[in-house]
C-alpha cells in the first residue's frame, strides 16, 4: 500500500497553525487554572490559584529587593537578609521556621537574586495557616540581633572565600559585569565584598530590613488544595495589621551606553583551560524589542540543535568544550551572555569568530520557517512547564506579577514571542547583535 505524502508547506502550516491555536488556548481558558489577585491596605499583592489535583499547598513570598538596592559600600545586604529571615523572631527562635516545615512533611527554600528575594514552602494542604503566620511573623517581628549578624556574616565571608579558591572562572564572571554594566548597583557581586561585608553594622542591616521588607514591597503566592474564602480569611488575619512601609524608591538611573566595542584579558590562577566571556547590551524585559530577542536566544543556545551550540560543540568539529549563556535580567535591564571554555588561546579566537559568523547570518538572510516555528514549539513547551507543579506556577506568576503588576494578561505573554517574524529577527539582531554593541573578556590561564 502506497503512503500520499503532504507538501512540505502543508506540514509548515500545520506546525505554525498547532503552536498558535495552542497559545490562543491558553490565552482564551487560563490554562485550566483560577488566578485571583488583590491588594490589602497594606499594599500587599496576594496572588491565589487554587488546582485539587494534589492535597498539597504552595506558598510563595517575594521581595522586590536585591543586590541593585545596595549602595557603594554596603554590598552583601541582599544576600545577607535571604540568611538572617531564619534568625528568629519574637515568636520563632532561631532555625525554628525551618523545623516547623520539616515537622509537617514540608519543603522550602529560599533564592536571593540581583532584583528579588523568594521565600517558598509547599506543605500538606491542612499546615497553610502554619506557613502563613511563619511569613507574616518574621515580615513584622524579624530580630535582628548582633549575635545572629556575625554568624551570618561569617558564613557568608567563608563562602566567599570558598568559591574564591575552589571556582575557576568565578573571580572573571564578577570582572565581566563590571564591563558589561555602566552602573554600580547592576555591576557588583551578589555575595558582596569582603571589605563591605567586614564594614556593615547591625544598624545597616536593620535599615535594609525596615526599607525592604514590608508588605508594600512584597508578593504574596498560594497555590495548590485549599478554599479561596478561607485563604483570603487567613491571609487577612495575619498579614493585615503589618505597617505599611515607605514606597521603596526605584534606584535605577536612564538606560545609557556608550555603543563601543570592549575588548579586555585577564589572568586566572585556578583555570585549566582558555575561556572567555561575550555580552551584548540589549533591550528591557517585557518591551517590544524583547520578546524577539527571547526567541533570538532559543535560536542561538537553547538545546542541541540551536545554531551557536551546534557550531561550537559538533562532535566532528568540536571548537569548544564548554559553552552556557542566554539572556539574563536585572531589574530593568536586560543582557546577552556567551561563556565558553576551549582548549588553547586559538580555538577561543575560533569559537568568537564563529560566534559573530552566526550572527552574521541572522543579519543577512530570514530564518526558515520550520526553524523558527521548531524554537517556538520548544518556548510553548518551557512555558508550560512552569506550571508544572504549585510551586512552579506560585514562582513564575510572582515573578510575572512584578513586571506586568496585572495578571489578567499573563496568559496572552505567550502569544508575543509567537508572532515573532522572521522579518523581526533581521531587524533586531542588526540591531543589538553587532561589534560595537559587544563586550569581550577572554581569560588567560596562568
Amino acid at each position: 500500500m502506497s503512503v500520499q505524502r503532504r507538501p512540505l508547506w502543508i506540514l509548515i502550516a500545520s506546525v505554525v497553525f498547532l503552536i498558535f491555536f495552542s497559545a490562543r488556548v491558553l490565552a482564551q481558558k487560563g490554562f485550566g487554572f483560577p488566578i485571583t489577585h488583590y491588594k490589602l491596605k497594606n499594599g500587599l499583592a496576594v496572588i491565589l490559584s487554587e488546582d485539587y489535583s494534589l492535597p498539597l499547598v504552595s506558598v510563595v513570598v517575594t521581595y522586590n529587593v536585591g543586590s541593585i538596592n545596595e549602595q557603594p559600600g554596603k554590598t552583601g545586604l541582599a544576600y545577607l537578609m535571604e540568611n538572617l529571615m531564619f534568625s528568629g523572631s519574637a515568636n520563632v527562635s532561631q532555625l525554628q521556621h525551618i523545623n516547623f516545615i520539616n515537622r509537617v512533611g514540608g519543603r522550602l527554600n529560599a533564592i536571593a537574586s540581583e532584583d528579588k528575594t523568594v521565600f517558598y514552602q509547599t506543605v500538606p494542604s491542612n499546615q497553610l495557616a502554619l506557613v502563613l503566620w511563619l511569613e507574616s511573623d518574621r515580615m513584622k517581628f524579624l530580630e535582628i540581633i548582633e549575635t545572629n549578624f556575625e554568624q551570618a556574616r561569617g558564613a557568608l565571608l567563608d563562602e566567599s572565600r570558598q568559591r574564591k579558591i575552589g571556582e575557576p572562572y568565578f573571580e572573571s564572571l564578577f570582572s565581566f559585569d563590571q564591563l558589561l554594566y555602566s552602573e554600580f548597583a547592576y555591576s557588583h557581586p551578589l555575595l558582596g565584598t569582603e571589605e563591605d561585608l567586614r564594614n556593615l553594622s547591625l544598624d545597616d542591616v536593620k535599615n535594609f530590613y525596615a526599607t525592604y521588607y514590608i508588605p508594600n514591597n512584597a508578593v504574596l503566592c498560594i497555590t495548590g488544595h485549599f478554599n479561596k474564602q478561607k485563604a483570603k480569611e487567613l491571609v487577612l488575619r495575619y498579614f493585615d495589621t503589618i505597617a505599611r512601609g515607605k514606597e521603596v524608591m526605584s534606584s535605577s538611573e536612564p538606560l545609557v551606553y556608550t555603543k563601543r566595542q570592549i575588548v579586555k584579558n585577564v589572568e586566572d590562577t585556578l583555570a585549566q583551560a582558555p575561556a572567555f566571556h561575550l555580552g551584548f547590551r540589549i533591550a528591557p524585559p517585557h518591551t517590544n524589542d524583547f520578546y524577539t530577542l527571547v526567541i533570538l536566544d532559543y535560536i542561538l543556545l537553547r538545546g542541541h540543535s540551536s545554531r551557536i551550540t551546534r557550531r561550537l560543540l559538533n562532535r566532528d568539529n568540536k571548537i569548544a568544550y564548554q559553552l552556557s549563556g542566554g539572556i539574563e535580567k536585572r531589574g530593568d535591564r536586560a543582557v546577552y551572555k556567551i561563556f565558553g571554555v576551549a582548549n588553547n588561546l586559538l580555538m577561543v579566537d575560533r569559537c568568537q569568530n564563529a560566534i559573530f559568523a552566526e550572527l552574521a547570518k541572522l543579519k543577512t538572510s530570514f530564518i526558515s520557517d520550520v526553524e523558527l516555528a521548531k524554537f517556538k514549539n520548544i518556548l510553548k513547551g518551557d512555558f508550560l512547564k512552569r506550571w508544572a507543579t504549585n510551586l512552579d506556577k506560585a514562582l513564575f506568576l510572582s515573578e510575572e506579577y512584578f513586571w506586568l503588576k496585572n495578571l489578567d494578561t499573563v496568559f496572552l505573554e505567550v502569544e508575543k514571542y509567537l508572532n515573532v517574524t522572521p522579518t523581526d529577527i533581521v531587524g533586531i539582531a542588526n540591531r543589538y547583535f553587532t561589534p560595537e554593541n559587544s563586550v569581550i573578556l577572554n581569560v588567560k590561564t596562568k
